[in-house]
């Protein structure tokens, strides 16, 4: 009976989707390193964009389609044993954190900033960084399990978005 209960749940569970992912209407984002944004498409539109700020190097923000996977409120910066809440701490008020490269979804994610000048910049080790108020913004609207992907491209979100699947 447990083992069943279990798979039970593992099958209708938000964590474990079922059959071709994303499905036109499932919360998608799309992060472009070639013009520093970001767009949230849910019910097949693009809801939101915002100013990122993406890593240094070209290839050092991973390129691809992912899951998130893990969020937080005031993060805890590992790195210099910053606090979470604390205003010296990089990672802002939240943490989207998305399962790139094999990782656990605290490598890399999306994140605040406590030095909103950097947005627009290639400025990160990796991460996708936003305004505070703006990733505030997408913690409370992305489900753990929304696809994300991570590419450089000239097209625009609506035509990414129907190339993979997000937008009819």
């Amino acid at each position: 009976m447990a083992s069943f209960m279990l798979s039970f749940l593992l099958i209708v569970s938000p964590l474990w989707p079922l059959g071709e992912n994303p499905l036109v209407g499932d919360p998608y984002v799309i992060v472009n390193t070639a013009t520093n944004e970001l767009a949230f498409i849910v019910e097949g539109e693009v809801k939101q964009q915002f100013q990122i700020a993406t890593g240094h190097e070209y290839n050092q923000t991973p390129e691809g389609e992912f899951n998130i996977i893990v969020k937080a409120m005031n993060p805890y910066y590992r790195k210099h044993d910053i606090e979470g809440g604390d205003k010296d701490n990089p990672l802002g008020t939240r943490w989207i954190g998305f399962d790139a490269n094999g990782t656990d979804g605290r490598i890399f994610g999306l994140h605040g900033t406590n030095q909103p000048s950097s947005i627009g910049s290639r400025i990160t080790k990796g991460c996708v960084r936003l305004n505070n108020s703006d990733v505030e913004i997408l913690y409370e609207v992305i489900p753990i399990g929304t696809k994300i992907l991570i590419i450089s491209s000239e097209k625009n979100f609506e035509e990414l978005g129907r190339e993979h699947g997000a937008i009819e």
